[in-house]
């Protein structure tokens, strides 16, 4: 009887066996990686080109009010996104400028001003949208203007100009690293005096950029 009882186990283990081994074997769980969520926060480097209007206001009482012109140029900055969307940055730029505008009087004379270049070191505050930036700038901004007064003696005088900027822009981000936005900037440089003429300069400029992001 003992032998028919340990023969019935020895049985019962080896059917047990093989219906193990005939079971489906589970995959083993994937580990999924989370999306990365996209942030303003880094800096960026990028190239921007635009046109500028404005003018030049003599103290003589002479106004050149079509000084305008392209302008192309490049920037750099840094912005921090907050946990609550809020971007907080700063950027400064240089362009190359081409706005001018002359006046011609009766006499034969004429008078022409020319900004041949112009910066500007900014604080930058957005909403961030996920993907998407609107913001507002402002800050310093300094310049290179040139007056010609063609008279019966020709003379040219440049000047560096300092005074502020502000405006707004939006950015778009195509991915983690491209952006592009457009960007209008209001910019006073104020006066300087040019062959004992004081001379105001300010103009109005759109810009469209594209920056890489690191």
């Amino acid at each position: 009887m003992r032998n028919g009882i340990l023969t019935s186990v020895a049985v019962l283990l080896l059917g047990s066996s093989a219906f193990a081994a005939d079971l489906p074997v589970k995959a083993p769980v994937m580990a999924v990686e989370p999306v990365p969520v996209f942030t303003w926060t880094g800096f960026y480097l990028g190239v921007n080109a635009g046109y500028g209007w404005g003018s030049s206001d003599f103290n003589s009482g002479l106004k050149l009010d079509n000084q305008d012109g392209g302008l192309v140029g490049g920037q750099i900055g840094y912005n921090y996104q907050l946990a609550n969307q809020i971007v907080l940055g700063a950027e400064a730029d240089l362009q190359y400028s081409d706005l001018s505008d002359s006046a011609t009087f009766d006499s034969g004379s004429s008078v022409s001003s020319k900004l041949r270049y112009f910066g500007t070191l900014r604080a930058r505050l957005g909403y961030a949208f996920d993907t998407w930036l609107p913001y507002v700038t402002g800050g310093l901004a300094y310049g290179s203007n040139k007056v010609s007064f063609n008279y019966s003696t020709p003379v040219d005088e440049s000047n560096t100009h300092v005074g502020y900027t502000v405006g707004g822009g939006l950015e778009y981000a195509f991915s983690q690293n491209i952006s592009a936005r457009v960007e209008y900037l209001y910019t006073d440089l104020g006066e300087e005096t040019y062959v004992g003429r004081k001379v105001d300069v300010d103009f109005n400029t759109v810009r469209a950029g594209l920056n890489y992001r690191f």
